[in-house]
């Protein structure tokens, strides 16, 4: 079979024929790369091949070049560069030749290649004329398909090296020059004002420069504007998302175009008949809020140290409410009945902007939404209805409590009723706004008035269509977690029964059979089963029957599932199966938090059914992820009554520890170990060996996630704190890890690594607590001696970071304490009457008052451990 056929049956709507193609494809690929690239090339440039047969050979040829997973572009990068010269050179000149194709589609396929091949070569400092070739076909005024490919060529360059702006920004110049001189409303053919403004929207990052000088920033700005006119609705859209992107980019020097342009033509392009534009126009609007909100924050912020914030905010949102809001809210009133509920269209973009405006301005939205939501509340209308509820719950996040606190007094009985409209648009967002009620303003709602009718409409919801009762198991979640006892709460609260007591078992058991029903699927019994765990948390003792009887129904629905394995067909059901167990294991990992101890009776069946789960999981990580944290509440609940469960159960977590590609399952593993040294204290000893032997190979990882990393490094203080002396045999080389992680300085420029070093400190600060703690007291305590200096250095490091985090002060705080504790007889006097140590415990800069106490506490250690 020829490379014409074999590329054309990749395109068959036979699955058969057209997975023999690609499996063929790819091992030509695998046998001998140079002459697949070039004959893909080669196929790609030929102007007597149709059409279709091309475009395959210049996807399958970008597809070699590029991928979305950062280790396969990797090694395709790296098998592009080891290529010969002349391979590359003859496919660069055909996808450049190709660009010039009367064939559209080939025009943009030869686009995708040439920016892939760019995309490895120019960080590597090579193909640097790729740009001026480029830029001299755009000027090919004669060819408007050359120019047309050329400037998407460009544009998806830009696109490609988004993440290394300095690689471009040198030719920032050229690249605007040609982009802009494509989108100006002089150029004749549409299609080149298109890849023109496309190509601009790519741009954008790259040309900070040209944007600092005012002259050159009026005529970029003076293109787009005039493009948001243009007669192809294409161009229109494209326009308006670079306004988008450049109020994102550059807010601080829209001042002078806002009032000029911006404002006017955004409002216009709201009311545009094409929904496209008026999204985009929405868009802006949405964008100009959250940067504002943003600002509004960092000024407070500022304030509150007594600064001066870096951006000031110019209000924008502020001074067009009175222009936009009556638009917003016409837009809201176009809802298609028919879209589906994931579909995006302009009334829900007007709602997103909407409650983005409440944040944006907060109590002056106000009175300038109530007259539209009085007249429209009661419509005859669903339409008006509808958006009289959605501009309602809308605009509940942004102001005063207290501004809203009467209005949704007021609204409330209404709102409740409304759960019993006829339509079920009206009733799916009444369901919403009353479950943003119960999580925003929990103080408006009056327990003896309003929270049987409440729970009564909500119970009654979740019989409804999938979508309401989803929006009402979130509203009876929000009102457990906001009226519930709370984890942390006096024990007399717990004693005491709750205002939602009454409700529990009638609430608790409707929910259950939700979650039984055939209708209810996939995220609407996940939200069941969410509202489920939510009573169970927050539930006080006179409630405690109910979450025994709930333990009991779900560990019985699990043997179940569990007995149904063997039936499951397709990845549907085994998708289903899957998100069934994770919806148990939370709730089960609820229950046990919240009986604690309580759950012994239950504890030989749920351990059993877990190794049983473990066993059906294979290889998914997500589900042994949630068998394993059910493990660990149940040893945190147990304490040393787990040991029984120990020798069945580690033998499916070394595996986990060594899945080190798989960075979710990897840490969760070893939060267990962690859990089941807390749980056991001293009886861990027996496994500490093979706990440590594993920890530390996993430290030795390539490819194990530094993040995990950091969690093994804390691991090591909870084992030490567990087994005391008994460490002694991994101290040095635990000592020397830690010493040697605590070294690391990040470059202040690189913002990921400044906050992964932040994170490792703390990381490393807990095992030495947990070390210090397990050898303080003990005939051993001088082993830890001769490693005072190392550790007390990183907390000197640590405090004196100016982007130090409270949790961080509070670890390195506590530590000096905690040695000072341990040494109490001027054993490291010396290192304690250091000056920077004084410094630090006279502290004076603001932190919680746990901190505090913290603080307090080590500067008496430090004092009676010199006196």
């Amino acid at each position: 079979m020829n490379a014409s056929e074999l590329l054309a049956n990749t395109l068959s709507p036979d699955a058969h024929t057209r997975d023999d193609a690609t499996q063929k494809l790819e091992s030509a690929a695998r046998e001998n790369f140079p002459a697949y690239v070039l004959m893909l090339a080669s196929e790609l440039v030929n102007e007597s091949s149709l059409a279709h047969v091309r475009n395959a050979a210049g996807l399958a040829l970008k597809n070699a070049l590029s991928a979305r997973e950062i280790a396969r572009q990797t090694d395709y990068a790296n098998r592009w560069l080891a290529l010969d010269e002349g391979s590359r050179s003859k496919v660069k000149q055909d996808a450049l030749m190709a660009l010039a194709s009367p064939a559209p589609k080939v025009g943009t396929v030869a686009a995708q290649v040439v920016s892939a091949i760019a995309a490895v070569e120019l960080p590597q400092g090579q193909w640097m004329d790729v740009i001026s070739i480029l830029l001299g076909f755009v000027s090919e005024q004669s060819n408007t398909s050359l120019r047309v490919a050329t400037l998407q060529a460009i544009g998806f360059t830009c696109e490609a090296l988004q993440n290394k702006p300095e690689i471009l920004s040198m030719r920032s110049n050229e690249i605007l020059t040609a982009v802009i001189h494509g989108a100006r409303k002089e150029e004749s053919s549409q299609e080149v004002q298109l890849a023109a403004i496309q190509a601009l929207l790519n741009s954008l990052e790259f040309v900070r420069d040209n944007f600092e000088r005012e002259g050159e920033r009026n005529y970029i700005m003076q293109v787009v504007c005039e493009a948001t006119q243009n007669p192809s609705v294409p161009v229109q859209v494209g326009a308006f998302e670079c306004l988008v992107k450049i109020m994102s980019l550059y807010y601080d020097k829209m001042n002078y175009y806002m009032e000029r342009a911006l404002f006017g033509l955004t409002v216009m392009g709201m009311k545009h008949s094409e929904p496209e534009i008026a999204l985009q126009a929405i868009e802006f609007w949405s964008t100009v809020c959250e940067l504002e909100t943003e600002l509004a924050w960092e000024a407070s912020e500022a304030n509150e140290y007594g600064e001066v914030p870096e951006n000031e905010s110019k209000f924008f949102a502020k001074i067009a409410m009175p222009e936009i809001v009556p638009v917003l809210l016409d837009l809201l009133t176009h809802q298609d009945e028919d879209a589906d509920e994931d579909e995006w269209d302009v009334s829900k973009a007007a709602a997103t902007c909407l409650g983005l405006l409440a944040q944006a301005v907060q109590d002056t939205i106000v009175a300038a939404v109530i007259p539209f939501i009085e007249a429209n509340i009661r419509a005859s209308d669903w339409h008006m209805r509808e958006a009289a509820v959605m501009t309602f719950g809308s605009i509940l996040d942004g102001p005063d409590p207290n501004v809203l606190t009467p209005l949704v007094n007021q609204a409330l009985p209404i709102l409740i009723d409304m759960m019993a409209d006829s339509n079920i648009h009206v009733k799916d967002t009444v369901a919403w706004t009353l479950g943003r009620i119960c999580d925003l303003l929990i103080s408006t709602i009056q327990p003896d008035v309003h929270l049987h009718p409440l729970i009564s409409a909500l119970v009654t919801g979740l019989q409804d269509n999938p979508r309401i009762a989803a929006n009402c198991c979130w509203a009876l979640m929000n009102l457990a977690d906001q009226l519930g006892y709370v984890e942390g709460d006096d024990q007399e609260t717990f004693n005491q029964p709750s205002v939602l007591s009454p409700y529990y078992e009638g609430v608790v058991q409707a929910l259950l059979r939700l979650t039984e029903t055939t209708t209810s699927e996939g995220q609407h019994r996940t939200a069941a089963y969410e509202a489920i765990t939510s009573f169970i948390t927050h539930s006080t003792l006179d409630t405690i029957p109910v979450v025994q009887n709930t333990a009991v129904t779900i560990l019985m629905r699990m043997e179940q599932l569990l007995g149904m394995q063997n039936q499951i067909v397709g990845a549907d059901d085994r998708n289903n199966w899957n998100d069934l167990m994770s919806n148990f294991c939370a709730v089960i990992t609820s229950v046990i938090r919240k009986l604690n101890d309580g759950i012994q009776p239950l504890a030989d069946r749920i351990m059993t059914l877990l190794l049983q789960l473990i066993n059906a999981a294979g290889k998914t990580s997500t589900l042994l992820e949630d068998a394993f944290l059910v493990v660990g509440a149940l040893s945190a609940a147990l304490e040393q009554g787990f040991a029984p469960y120990i020798p069945a159960f580690l033998p499916h977590l070394y595996p986990a520890l060594k899945a080190h590609e798989d960075t979710q399952l990897c840490t969760v593993a070893v939060g267990i170990i962690g859990d089941i040294s807390r749980a056991l204290g001293d009886q861990t000893a027996q496994y500490s060996s093979a706990f440590m032997n594993v920890l530390l190979e996993n430290l030795q990882s390539d490819v194990l996630n530094r993040n995990v990393k950091i969690s093994i490094l804390s691991c090591f203080g909870d084992i030490a704190m567990a087994i005391g002396p008994a460490f002694e045999p991994y101290l040095a080389a635990t000592m020397g890890v830690l010493r040697q992680a605590g070294a690391v300085q990040p470059n202040p420029l690189d913002i990921d690594l400044v906050e992964y070093v932040s994170l490792l400190r703390e990381g490393i600060l807990e095992a030495y607590t947990g070390i210090v703690a397990g050898f303080k007291n003990t005939p051993k305590v001088d082993l830890l001696l001769p490693h005072v200096p190392s550790m007390l250095e990183l907390v000197q490091r640590c405090l004196a970071d100016s982007e130090r985090t409270e949790s961080t002060i509070k670890l390195a705080v506590g530590l000096v304490g905690d040695l000072a504790d341990a040494f109490p007889n001027g054993q490291i006097k010396q290192f304690l009457l250091a000056e920077w140590i004084a410094n630090e415990l006279r502290m004076k800069s603001r932190v919680s008052p746990e901190t505090k106490k913290t603080v307090r506490w080590a500067r008496e250690m430090v004092k009676r451990a010199t006196a």
